[in-house]
């Protein structure tokens, strides 16, 4: 059963997305707190992930970040990861005041970027009491460096110095697209994998999605370090999610970043990429978070 619903930040800005309930009794549930990743919407598969949930008794907050799809925020299409992670904790509030929630059992799920936001959400956050991190970003300078030639790095800072002298006087900022068909071309996530996903899902699920970020969401993504805070989730049990032929969040970093978490903790390698967790091998990603979440909330 899935219902609408909407709910304000700290600061003021409305969140949409949707409430999952088991079909069978009437709570109160544990309850699954998801958002999604680098620019993207609830409609790229997290109604899947949400419905494997409630099928096993999991209740799910699902909703859009501020900025994005369905939720209020402005400039559109900017991603702050601070703010984002403050969305998560907002919209953990927001469930545990709900008569279905048992506010007792929450656990946050996220995937890529929100994968990221998960760990640091946990590792903050005492009212989480359990967490999945699927193919999560680890350390915003290392994986950048995997992704933007060495050479290309600088002109890629003067173009944030000129975003950022053209804000000081009032004018838009500057935008980048998140994915281009050539890998060379400037984009955030400059990748084949990344463009055949985003283009497909677009069309075939999600049209609400755009194809640009602000170019201050990149400068933010470089200093964006998650994997810092992975020795402080634990006592929360940690499930990770890797893809050991990632290489948008890279499956090494995210192997040792494991190695530093505490127990308890447990580790799930695909064989797949970054995106294969949302298509050929969801039914093993999914399985293994719903298990996880049923175990320990």
């Amino acid at each position: 059963m899935r219902h609408d619903i909407e709910f304000k930040t700290d600061d003021g800005i409305t969140l949409r997305g949707w409430h999952y309930l088991p079909d069978t009794g009437t709570g109160p549930f544990p309850t699954v707190v998801m958002a999604h990743g680098y620019s993207a919407v609830k409609e790229m598969y997290l109604d899947s992930f949400a419905e494997v949930f409630a099928r096993a008794g999991l209740a799910s907050i699902v909703y859009d970040h501020r900025n994005f799809g369905a939720s209020d925020g402005l400039p559109r299409q900017e991603i702050d990861p601070i703010l984002q992670i403050r969305g998560y904790r907002d919209a953990i509030t927001f469930a545990q005041s709900l008569p279905q929630t048992d506010a007792q059992r929450i656990g946050v799920w996220g995937s890529s970027y929100s994968g990221a936001h998960a760990l640091v959400v946990a590792a903050q956050d005492r009212r989480v009491k359990a967490v999945v991190s699927q193919v999560p970003l680890i350390s915003g300078h290392d994986n950048a460096r995997r992704l933007i030639r060495a050479d290309l790095i600088a002109g890629f800072q003067a173009l944030c110095e000129e975003d950022r002298r053209q804000r000081y006087a009032g004018h838009a900022p500057a935008m980048s697209p998140v994915v281009a068909e050539d890998p060379a071309a400037p984009s955030a996530l400059p990748t084949a994998d990344s463009w055949a996903w985003f283009t497909k899902t677009h069309q075939d699920r999600a049209p609400s999605w755009k194809n640009e970020v602000t170019l201050r969401s990149i400068e933010m993504f470089l200093d964006y370090e998650p994997g810092a805070h992975i020795a402080h989730i634990s006592p929360t049990p940690l499930l990770m999610i890797v893809g050991l032929t990632d290489h948008l969040t890279a499956a090494d970093q995210a192997l040792a970043a494991y190695e530093r978490a505490l127990e308890p903790k447990r580790l799930l390698t695909l064989k797949g990429g970054h995106f294969d967790a949302y298509t050929q091998d969801f039914d093993a990603a999914s399985g293994a978070a719903c298990q996880w979440f049923s175990e320990h909330l």
